[in-house]
């Protein structure tokens, strides 16, 4: 699928039956002093250049993500943690059906969201945490001197989805089809999620 080119072209390409859903987030998101623009393919709504919000649909469900969401006080209890062991900011505020949405609701969480980010609030991801390299990926680099040239001109960050994406595997043959993947990336300079980004 195409990447869309702008949040029209995103909710266009939506199943018809989250179109309304979407349509009522977005004149809400409008209605603020949030920027409006699509990044890694989705519509996301900035202040001053930070990302505050981004509206998502997916087979399931339509809402919204707030980038530093962990600090709303979520008094309804609705905020979803979409990945747990990986996500410490991101928070997801889901609809399954276009009578569920509660435009007061959203509104009031919207609101919040910019005013943390007026005030400077965040949670920044722990830069401490060690990368651990992979065995597979450390014998490949070993064994390389161009690969192991080519993966320390990556950032701590690019390197740990490397490392990620290849100790996440369960199967030895799966670390290894990703490893065999992944090597001609890190070779061209390509980061892992660097298609996705903008």
């Amino acid at each position: 699928m195409d990447k869309p080119e702008s949040v029209d072209a995103y909710l266009a390409t939506a199943p018809a039956h989250w179109q309304p859903l979407l349509e009522s987030l977005r004149e809400l998101l409008l209605q603020t002093e949030l920027e409006e623009t699509v990044k890694w393919a989705f519509p996301m709504y900035t202040l001053d250049g930070k990302n505050v919000i981004g509206m998502i649909h997916t087979k399931g469900y339509a809402g919204l993500w707030f980038n530093q969401g962990a600090l709303l006080s979520d008094p309804a209890q609705l905020l979803v943690n979409a990945s747990p062991e990986k996500t410490v900011a991101q928070r997801q505020l889901r609809f399954s059906s276009e009578t569920e949405l509660n435009l007061e609701l959203a509104a009031a969480y919207i609101q919040e969201a910019i005013k943390n980010q007026q005030m400077g609030l965040e949670i920044k991801a722990s830069s401490k945490a060690e990368m651990v390299i992979p065995p597979q990926l450390q014998q490949a680099l070993d064994q390389d001197p161009a690969l192991a040239a080519a993966f320390a001109t990556f950032t701590p960050y690019k390197q740990r989805e490397f490392c990620e994406h290849i100790s996440s595997a369960k199967r030895e043959a799966t670390k290894q089809s990703r490893l065999a993947k992944d090597i001609p990336m890190i070779l061209r300079g390509e980061g892992l999620s660097d298609k996705y980004r903008n």
